[in-house]
C-alpha cells in the first residue's frame, strides 16, 4: 500500500515539474480518457446528470456543515453565493414560464440553500466573513454574461425576455464560482471542509459537462440542433467546458494534498 501511495506521490511530483503547456495537454488527455471511461461503464447517460446533483448536494451538505457546526463562513466568498442565487432564481424563472418539469422542483429546492448561506454571512457569521479576500468585482462577470446573452440566446418560440433570461442564466452559471477562487487565491491556505466544497463542485460540474458531451455524441449531433439554430448550441456546450476547466487546476491540488495526507491545503502561487 505505502509502495502504491509513494509511485502515485511520484507522478504527482513529476506533473508538478512540468511546464503549464504540458499540464494543460495531460489535463485534456486525462478528462477525454475518462469520458471514454464514462461512456463504456455508463449505459443510461442520464445517470451522469443524476450523480451531478448528489455530488452538488454533498458539498452543499459540507457546506451546512461548517457553517453550522464550525460557526465559522471564513473562506465562503458570498460574492460567489450571491452569483449562484442570481443564476438559480433567473433559472426558476424560466423553468415556470417555458418547461415546468423535474428540473423546475429541483432547482426551487437548490435555490433555497445560497439564500440561507447569504443571510447565515450576513447576519450570523459577519465576524468571520473575509470581506477583504472577498474582492472580485462581480460586474465583470454580470455585464458581459448579459451583453452576450443579448445576442446569443436560443432561437425558440418563447418570448424574447425569457430567451435571453435563460441564456444568461447558462452563461453566469458557467463562471459563478470565480469569486470563491479568488478568495482561495488571496488566502493561499484552503481549510478542509471549504477544500471539500469547491472540490465537490468540480466534480459535479464535471459529471454534468460529460452528460452533455456524451449526449451529444450518443446524437451524432442532433442534440445540438434540437437546442436551436445559430451559436447557442455551440455556447451551451462551450460554457459546460468552461465551468469545468475553471475548477480543474483546483482539483489536481486538492488530489495532490489529499494524497500527500495534508488537511489543510496551500495553493501555490498563480493557481485559480
Amino acid at each position: 500500500m505505502k509502495a502504491e501511495k509513494s509511485q502515485i506521490q511520484s507522478v504527482m511530483a513529476w506533473i508538478r515539474r512540468q511546464p503549464p503547456k504540458v499540464k494543460a495537454f495531460l489535463a485534456v488527455v486525462t478528462a477525454m480518457a475518462v469520458l471514454v471511461f464514462l461512456r463504456v461503464i455508463v449505459h443510461e447517460h442520464d445517470n451522469l446528470f443524476i450523480a451531478s446533483e448528489a455530488v452538488h448536494a454533498l458539498g452543499i451538505g459540507v457546506l451546512i456543515y461548517k457553517l453550522t457546526k464550525e460557526k465559522t463562513c471564513a473562506g465562503i466568498s458570498l460574492k460567489t453565493q450571491e452569483l449562484t442565487a442570481l443564476f438559480l432564481a433567473v433559472r426558476l424563472y424560466c423553468s415556470f414560464v417555458m418547461e415546468f418539469d423535474l428540473h423546475t422542483l429541483l432547482d426551487s429546492a437548490t435555490l433555497v440553500t445560497p439564500l440561507w448561506v447569504i443571510y447565515m454571512i450576513r447576519f450570523k457569521l459577519r465576524p468571520t466573513y473575509m470581506e477583504d479576500k472577498d474582492n472580485f468585482a462581480i460586474y465583470f462577470v454580470v455585464i458581459p454574461c448579459a451583453v452576450i446573452s443579448f445576442f446569443i440566446h436560443p432561437s425558440t418560440r418563447h418570448h424574447i425576455i425569457n430567451r435571453i433570461s435563460w441564456a444568461f442564466c447558462v452563461y453566469l452559471e458557467a463562471v459563478s464560482v470565480l469569486p470563491q477562487l479568488r478568495v482561495m487565491q488571496n488566502t493561499k491556505i484552503v481549510e478542509p471542509f471549504t477544500a471539500h466544497y469547491v472540490f465537490a463542485l468540480g466534480i459535479a460540474r464535471f459529471l454534468s459537462c460529460a452528460h452533455w458531451i456524451l449526449q451529444v455524441l450518443d446524437t451524432q449531433g442532433r442534440l445540438l440542433t434540437a437546442l436551436g439554430s445559430g451559436l447557442w448550441p455551440v455556447m451551451v456546450l462551450l460554457s459546460e467546458i468552461v465551468q469545468t476547466f475553471i475548477l480543474a487546476d483546483f482539483c489536481y491540488y486538492y488530489v495532490q494534498s489529499l494524497m500527500g495526507g495534508q488537511l489543510v491545503l496551500r495553493l501555490p502561487s498563480g493557481v485559480v
